[in-house]
């Protein structure tokens, strides 16, 4: 963990998977992340392949649900495929996020714990930006918490 002050338990792998539209920034964020010293379990996609969305974004889930990983990055076209896919696992709060604002959002009032990257729509600078921001962002709590205790469906 090189110099990243996160609210994440970093120790943990990061969880990434994308479809093909994203796969070309998958390998770029996972080489970014790793350069930074952080442990990243790629869920695929491998190539850029026509793939079905959810076979990755279920993964994806699981893996942070369970504890597995410390958090997730899900890229596709839009990142609507991945996020609505992900949002289906009761434990995940997946945002689509398309600038380091949103991506900051995310986490201080919705508590995200997957960042859904639509890669056809920003850049690769972009979305590297909003991962820093998504990593390095606590979750504020009070209020807000109230409203993440109510998203769950019982």
């Amino acid at each position: 963990m090189n110099n990243i002050h996160s609210p994440f338990n970093l120790f943990s792998p990061i969880a990434i998977g994308c479809d093909h539209a994203g796969f070309d920034y998958k390998e770029e964020l996972k080489k970014y992340l790793q350069g930074q010293g952080l442990n990243v379990k790629d869920f695929g996609t491998f190539s850029k392949d026509s793939v079905d969305y959810p076979d990755f974004a279920h993964a994806v889930a699981s893996a942070v649900e369970s504890g597995e990983c410390a958090f997730g990055i899900l890229l596709c076209g839009s990142g609507n495929g991945v996020a609505i896919t992900a949002n289906k696992h009761q434990k995940i709060r997946a945002a689509i996020c398309w600038n380091a604002p949103i991506a900051e959002l995310a986490r201080l009032h919705n508590n995200a714990n997957i960042i859904c990257i639509p890669a056809r729509y920003v850049s690769l600078d972009i979305s590297q930006q909003m991962v820093d921001k998504f990593i390095t962002t606590e979750f504020e709590g009070g209020r807000h918490a109230t409203r993440v205790g109510k998203i769950a469906c019982s």
